[in-house]
């Protein structure tokens, strides 16, 4: 399951306290001052990664905990400081700090955020010494670490963003033009979830089948009209068997203007899927139906691999444009 929002709380280590001791040995019954420094708590990091999963590892833990520094000890012996942790998320990760309002974007795999910062080691006994008080009684305590609660949400990062209404075959083009294996059937929201997949350097995201009234909260699609904001070009796809190609493509462009109006600049191409499925006469009359609405068209099926071919190149070249 592909989580892609999720509420954490996340807690750096406290500070080790200061020691207030004093040495004592065989020939210092009763010497000065040796409580050692704490440690640093460990802090909080979250970097960018790959892994478009790696949000699921949040269904059920739902807080995150660095180590405590360690306490200083007598004889100057300092505490260790306790090693920082780095959480892990998708690029394309959004990351607002509920109670500052402040927000983060993990944009690629090389981003790192300090989002919580471990508490200070607190000073021993001895670091207070001085020459009006040779033996202090006391020792700092260390500080505490920082609390945020986050609410990450992910918009997947895709350069090319397959659209449609369900069951207009983008899963099935994700399968021949990538190494992905979505889930395939006849019938609507097969796709449950965003698929992903590599067409050579470009990721391609198998949208979910959007419904009119989507932006709206209706059917599957407005969990994941957001992750469409980030792609750099789009492929419609309407299934060549239906019978009003014009009123879905409209049924969809309608939904990206309710949704982000900006969804409407995006690089386009129209593809006409199915095309097995219907005879020439037909589907040269979708493509004059299409090309009307001065979008680029091509149409393509499964079982013809120069439709394919066509289609892996138009991708090529419109990325490189």
């Amino acid at each position: 399951m592909l989580v892609d929002n999720v509420n954490l709380l996340v807690k750096a280590g406290n500070g080790g306290n200061g020691a207030a001791t004093f040495l004592s040995n065989a020939r210092n019954f009763k010497g000065g001052p040796d409580g050692g420094n704490g440690g640093n708590g460990g802090s909080i990091y979250i970097q960018g990664s790959n892994n478009i999963a790696d949000l699921s590892q949040f269904r059920y833990q739902k807080k995150i905990t660095a180590e405590d520094g360690i306490q200083g000890k007598r004889k100057n012996l300092y505490g260790k400081n306790a090693p920082d942790k780095t959480i892990f998320v998708p690029r394309g990760t959004k990351i607002t700090d509920l109670r500052s309002n402040t927000v983060y974007e993990i944009t690629n795999h090389s981003d790192s955020i300090l989002i919580a910062k471990g508490g200070k080691g607190g000073k021993g006994n001895n670091e207070f010494k001085t020459s009006t008080n040779q033996s202090p009684r006391f020792a700092e305590k260390g500080t505490i670490g920082e609390r945020k609660e986050l609410f990450l949400e992910l918009r997947i990062i895709a350069q090319i963003g397959l659209i449609g209404l369900p069951n207009s075959g983008k899963s099935s083009l994700l399968s021949v033009l990538t190494n992905a294996t979505p889930k395939i059937g006849n019938y609507p929201f097969t796709t449950l979830e965003p698929n992903i997949g590599m067409f050579e350097d470009y990721a391609i995201a198998d949208i979910p089948g959007l419904v009119e009234g989507a932006s709206k909260g209706k059917g599957l699609g407005i969990e994941f009209l957001k992750h469409i904001e980030k792609t750099e070009m789009l492929i419609h796809t309407i299934d060549a068997t239906i019978e009003d190609p014009k009123k879905t493509y409209e049924t969809v462009r309608k939904e990206f203007k309710e949704f982000n109006p900006k969804l409407l600049e995006k690089p386009e191409i129209v593809l006409i899927t199915k095309t097995d499925l219907v005879d020439e006469k037909r589907l040269k009359e979708i493509v004059v139906i299409l090309k009307k609405m001065k979008k680029e068209v091509l149409a393509y099926s499964l079982y013809n691999p120069k439709s394919i071919d066509a289609i892996k190149q138009k991708i090529k070249d419109s990325l490189k444009s």
